[in-house]
């Protein structure tokens, strides 16, 4: 147990009603969960507001209560605590409760549209690979050095991103890397966690479902960088015309890099193939397996993070060279048939645009480009044409499907999708609903040397239809499917 006023220190309070001096056990923003002697963090959220739940919390034991407007009826031996902001302050109020984890270890935050869980996962592997206990919080997974745990949000809420930090804490983790989305800093998950760097990869249309314009969703990555210490640093993709927007406000010390100008940390690509990228980085010359003109700016971000968090320039190198790929980023197998088939998340248009051109740069047109691609439900509906053209524009052949369609129908997502494709490309395109015959019939498409992208699930090992989340995994998906027709 803990007392009240000790995870209270810094939050901004408006009011109080009854004693500080009483004790915590446990805290959570979902009422459900609450046991006596509980403190309970009245959340509005997107779907619904943790305030009309204060009586059911207070029923299962609450003994405090954090809110932004007090109850009209107040409980006797109940303490109120009312803020202006409950999201921040259950940030604070986390990391007061497991003693400010995020101070004991190194913390880098990696934050743009697209590149995240590569740049953050790259940088986990390099630094195992480098002797160290190292933590890492993102979409894919959250690792605590060698224990995996599953992650179900991009950025969790801060109660878990504190738990897992005081976990590695626990067992010596000295650096951690964690993907920081919009979604994260706009809801204050971030809020009071001491971050020793910040990385911008790029920012494209994304997410606008919840940001209303593209410059809210731009300012609000910026604010991630606005509030690093003069200690920290920032480390910025200047290629994208928002890079320097992101340094504008810092306090943190600066650092950019690029492929196309000249930047403090500098990147050329000399030789692009299905097997690997040869870079000059620095004056320097790397081979890497990773694939593509985008994961020449990710081995870029993490040579440069890791020559500031201060190893050695030619171990970086050597470290680099020895990265695997990260589950469901362009990830590829070729079948005995010579097809070959890559599953990659690219879910955003700019993410589907740079794939397809980094498989049109490595291959010699005289096979063909089937890709397999839908849009996913309950989101950004403006990026589905934009999807539709893209894939057309750029493959020889398109199967429109479903993503996770979640609580919409799959055909109006489709027809929205198809709304992209011009003219001239209309041949090209197809549509199947279902996922799984859309792969399938990509494959038996598919001649010798072709290449199959199958596009927007990546890692993910299900499909959400009407809140139910059915077994699915592309990557396995496709090689069942080609192992099949090799029979």
């Amino acid at each position: 147990m803990i007392g009240l006023k000790d995870i209270l220190y810094k939050v901004t309070i408006n009011a109080v009603v009854g004693s500080t001096s009483v004790g915590v056990n446990a805290i959570d923003f979902d009422s459900r969960k609450i046991k006596k002697g509980d403190l309970f963090v009245a959340i509005k959220g997107t779907v619904s507001d943790g305030h009309k739940f204060i009586d059911v919390a207070i029923n299962n034991g609450a003994s405090s209560v954090v809110c932004e407007t007090l109850p009209d009826n107040l409980v006797e031996e109940i303490t109120y605590i009312e803020v202006d902001d409950s999201s921040k302050a259950l940030a604070i109020i986390a990391s007061n409760y497991y003693n400010t984890p995020s101070e004991n270890l190194r913390l880098v935050g990696v934050t743009g549209t697209n590149g995240k869980t590569t740049v953050a996962s790259l940088l986990y592997q390099l630094f195992k690979k480098a002797g160290y206990k190292v933590g890492l919080l993102s979409t894919v997974k959250i690792m605590v050095d060698n224990i995996e745990y599953k992650a179900t949000h991009t950025t969790p809420d801060s109660l878990t991103i504190n738990r897992y930090l005081n976990e590695m804490n626990a067992v010596g983790v000295e650096f951690c890397f964690m993907e920081v989305s919009s979604h994260g800093i706009h809801q204050h998950r971030t809020e009071g966690l001491h971050f020793e760097g910040g990385i911008f990869t790029n920012l494209s249309h994304d997410h606008l479902d919840y940001h209303s314009t593209f410059a809210e969703y731009r300012d609000v990555k910026k604010k991630f960088f606005d509030e690093l210490s003069p200690k920290a640093f920032a480390l910025v993709n200047i290629d994208d015309k928002n890079g320097l927007v992101m340094l504008q406000n810092t306090r943190a010390r600066k650092y950019t890099y690029a492929l196309k100008q000249y930047a403090d940390y500098k990147s050329q690509i000399l030789e692009n193939q299905f097997g690997g990228l040869l870079l000059k980085v620095n004056n320097s010359e790397v081979w890497t397996r990773l694939i593509g003109n985008f994961n020449a700016y990710n081995v870029l971000a993490i040579y440069a993070t890791a020559e500031l968090l201060g190893l050695e320039k030619v171990e970086v190198l050597r470290l680099i060279s020895d990265l695997e790929s990260v589950s469901g980023r362009f990830q590829y197998i070729i079948s005995n048939e010579k097809i070959t088939a890559i599953v990659d998340y690219a879910h955003t248009p700019d993410a589907l645009k740079n794939v397809l051109e980094t498989i049109n740069s490595i291959r010699t047109k005289n096979e063909e480009l089937i890709t397999v691609v839908g849009c996913g439900g309950d989101r950004d509906k403006t990026k589905r044409p934009k999807m539709g053209h893209i894939a057309t524009a750029l493959s020889t052949k398109v199967i429109f499907t479903s993503d996770n369609p979640r609580s919409e129908d799959p055909e109006a997502i489709l027809k929205d999708i198809e709304k992209g494709v011009e003219p001239q490309n209309y041949k090209k395109a197809l549509t199947i609903s279902d996922r799984k015959q859309a792969i399938k019939a990509a494959c038996q498409m598919a001649q010798p040397n072709d290449i199959i992208l199958i596009a927007g699930k990546g890692h993910e090992t299900y499909q959400e239809i009407k809140g139910e989340r059915f077994d699915f995994d592309d990557y396995k998906i496709v090689q069942e499917v080609l192992n099949q027709l090799q029979k």
